[in-house]
């Protein structure tokens, strides 16, 4: 007789564990860290602020032509966009070949800025030269 009261207690225990088990794992997950907003188009705006005087337009103008070559190539950093600008400002003068597109259409295929530059008619220590010079103007621009 002592069998029946213990064997029903287990049975009871055994299933509010089990209930209790399962109720924690349904227990719907909590995220502790906020979440990060985009930025708004007027931010990005603000962001080519320095460049684009430098470039002799408006941020506006430069936030459109990025978002542009952005969704013709969705790998397009700011970087790159920044300095093929720059490249084409510094170098189309002097060699017609070198503009903001021809360089966003060599990286694009996969080409880095050199090899861009070297295909439209630099030497190697030419591209170099005016890609370590486009990097700081846009360095200088931006501070």
């Amino acid at each position: 007789m002592n069998r029946i009261p213990t064997l029903v207690l287990g049975l009871t225990l055994g299933a509010a564990v089990g209930l209790h088990a399962q109720a924690k794992r349904q227990t719907p997950m909590t995220r502790t860290q906020t979440m990060s907003h985009p930025v708004t188009p007027a931010a990005n705006s603000d962001a080519f602020k320095g460049v684009a005087a430098k470039l002799g337009t408006t941020p506006d103008a430069l936030e459109s032509a990025y978002e542009s070559a952005k969704q013709a190539d969705p790998k397009l950093s700011r970087g790159n966009f920044v300095a093929a600008n720059m490249l084409a400002h510094n170098l189309g003068a002097k060699t017609p070949a070198v503009t903001t597109q021809a360089i966003l259409s060599g990286l694009q295929g996969g080409k880095t800025i050199g090899q861009t530059l070297q295909g439209l008619g630099l030497s190697a220590t030419d591209a170099e030269n005016a890609e370590r010079q486009a990097k700081r103007d846009a360095a200088r621009a931006t501070t």
